[in-house]
């Protein structure tokens, strides 16, 4: 690559990596994360707000419009579904958001389970 950007001083740089949690979340929230990423469990729902607030304004600061989920749907393909951060507030105005929920999100899975349809991402069908 002459006169570029070598490949190791370019990759990860856009990823959310434990770099940038400890650098966007409160201390307690970021060793919670570490803790739940480390043990592989579910995101602790008291701080999701938190954790998805620091994602949306570090990856706004990147110049990001959408964020996507990325999945292996039990085909063993993957896939993502893509939305944005803008959404409209109750007048009608543009704003920016990503929420916990919207961290967490779950697929309808279009059946009538009593659950209302809604499974994790990551057990979609695809």
């Amino acid at each position: 690559m002459a006169g570029g950007m070598k490949v190791m001083e370019t990759f990860g740089s856009n990823t959310f990596n434990a770099d940038a949690m400890k650098q966007k979340l409160p201390k307690a929230v970021y060793l919670s994360l570490q803790e739940t990423i480390r043990r592989g469990t579910k995101l602790d729902h008291s701080i999701a707000n938190e954790v998805a607030h620091a994602v949306k304004e570090w990856a706004l600061a990147k110049g990001a419009t959408h964020f996507c989920h990325w999945f292996q749907p039990q085909t063993g393909l993957t896939a993502e579904k893509h939305d944005a951060f803008l959404t409209f507030d109750d007048e009608g105005q543009p704003m920016e958001r990503f929420s916990g929920a919207q961290l967490i999100q779950s697929e309808p899975d279009a059946s009538s389970f009593p659950s209302g349809g809604m499974r994790t991402t990551f057990e979609a069908r695809g």
